[in-house]
């Protein structure tokens, strides 16, 4: 038996929390079996669901946490409600205090990312977190942050977006030098905004520092799989998730309904079943869903907030994941091994740039 994964989990975080959250325990542990749980929240409503799965009960224990972190709630607001009491707050203490190894929450994102970075504070040489996301293509799955984390990003952030992907990719892919692009409207040097441009600049004197930068890639590149990691900045990044995501809804819509339009279709939907059925898991976004809050001293994953326990298994099982390679280690080598990041750091930022 291999060491045990200690997963510390804001149990109430999430539309369906706490049952989704603690069904999604039990299977991500049949899968893992050394995985031990830790789970915050309101313990009368967690103890009787525990009840319902006696081998999950025997692999975790439950604190009590009274106060839980409202969806709608705005950050600042959240951590001075939360900080010290919360679920939220409280899952992510654990790691910080060395008694997990990595936290999770379905929780409002960004109250989850405020108190990860007021608690676990942005590893040194990064000047800000991102939020990467593992997305399905036509060639492999690769990494693209940010996801949401910051709206709005300069040339600064989107060098360290690009370290803190290599350094996930390589704990995920086994590649030593996997590729990075830019997201750009065009891979012509002459298009986009000047902060893209500006990161391109860093980047290309980078190359083969851990990473091998491609340079500029456009949105249909991202489910080509054109690179290993795609960098944007994060109202970007959201928006081409949420839009990925939908599309993959609106075409298993068509699809069904093109399949049920008359006995011809039915009869070849019945003969192709094994593979639509392997088609229907690779579009579901519960089957890679979960995003890694990079660039802090301890990780945190946040699971989509309206998930059922299917989705709660895959962020479970990507946590696992994320603490057994070593991650945090992986990062800081890939800080050390940037010859330029120095210089990076010390472009201004654009707050800097306008108060200057």
């Amino acid at each position: 038996m291999t060491e045990n994964i200690t997963i510390s989990v804001d149990a109430m975080g999430g539309d369906h929390a706490p049952r989704a959250v603690i069904h999604g325990a039990d299977l991500a542990l049949r899968e893992r079996k050394n995985t031990r749980f830790i789970f915050h929240g309101r313990k009368e409503q967690i103890d009787p669901l525990l009840e319902e799965f006696p081998r999950l009960k025997a692999a975790c224990q439950v604190r009590h946490c009274e106060e839980v972190i409202a969806m709608d709630e705005k950050p600042a607001q959240a951590l001075r409600k939360g900080r010290n009491v919360s679920s939220m707050w409280m899952a992510i203490q654990a790691v910080k205090d060395g008694e997990a190894d990595v936290a999770i929450s379905g929780g409002n994102t960004g109250a989850l990312m405020a108190m990860a970075t007021f608690c676990l504070r942005p590893m040194e040489g990064i000047s800000r977190p991102g939020i990467a996301a593992i997305w399905p293509t036509v060639r492999s799955d690769i990494i693209v942050l940010d996801m949401g984390a910051t709206i709005g990003a300069d040339a600064r952030q989107l060098v360290d977006y690009a370290i803190l992907g290599s350094a996930l990719a390589r704990s995920l892919f086994d590649s030593e030098k996997p590729t990075v692009g830019l997201l750009n409207i065009g891979t012509e040097e002459v298009k986009g905004l000047d902060y893209i441009k500006e990161a391109s600049k860093i980047l290309q004197q980078a190359n083969g520092a851990g990473f091998t930068y491609h340079g500029f890639v456009e949105g249909d590149d991202i489910g080509k799989g054109t690179v290993d990691v795609v960098v944007t900045e994060g109202f970007v990044g959201n928006v081409a998730l949420k839009t990925a995501e939908g599309t993959a809804r609106q075409v298993a819509t068509y699809l069904r309904t093109a399949l049920k339009s008359n006995w011809i279709s039915m009869l070849g939907a019945f003969f192709a079943s094994s593979a639509l059925k392997a088609l229907r898991r690779k579009m579901d976004p519960r089957a890679v869903n979960g995003g890694v809050f990079m660039g802090l001293n301890g990780v945190v994953i946040k699971s989509h907030g309206g998930t059922d326990e299917v989705g709660y298994k895959s962020a479970l099982g990507l946590a696992y994941e994320m603490a057994r390679s070593n991650l945090i280690e992986k990062i800081s080598d890939s800080v050390k091994r940037f010859p330029v990041h120095v210089a990076a750091s010390e472009l201004p930022s654009d707050t800097e740039a306008k108060s200057a």
